[in-house]
């Protein structure tokens, strides 16, 4: 819809695609990236998909990072490069003209599996 246009894009961020549940040193779900609902992030959990998503943006397309690792280390976000000091989109990443694949794809995880992780969720709050 918006790839011919040199003023605006939309360019999705699959930071969050490929995520595991951040584990604490025993190995059991940390606690700290969730409020106390254990369903919304804490403040931690949005620092660390803010610095996800800035590092997405700073990614050329195709070459986004698919997951986030939960490390709460500052230094791992991307800083603009004099070469290229803005934001990749499909254009500015060398796709203009090519033949890149735009179509849905299927989802990597069947939408049963989040229905059924949302159900369990919910189950367990309320517990």
């Amino acid at each position: 819809r918006y790839e011919g246009r040199e003023d605006f894009a939309a360019v999705m961020q699959p930071f969050f695609r490929n995520t595991l549940l951040p584990l604490d040193s025993n190995g059991k779900p940390d606690l700290s990236f969730f409020a106390e609902d254990c369903f919304h992030f804490s403040a931690r959990g949005y620092a660390e998909m803010a610095m996800a998503l800035w590092n997405n943006m700073m990614e050329p397309v195709g070459e986004k990072q698919t997951y986030n690792n939960f490390t709460h280390d500052r230094s791992k976000l991307k800083c603009p490069k004099p070469e290229k000091p803005f934001l990749s989109t499909l254009r500015n990443s060398g796709f203009r003209d090519s033949d890149l694949n735009l179509e849905k794809t299927e989802p990597s995880v069947p939408y049963w599996a989040v229905i059924v992780a949302a159900v369990a969720g919910v189950l367990v709050g309320s517990l």
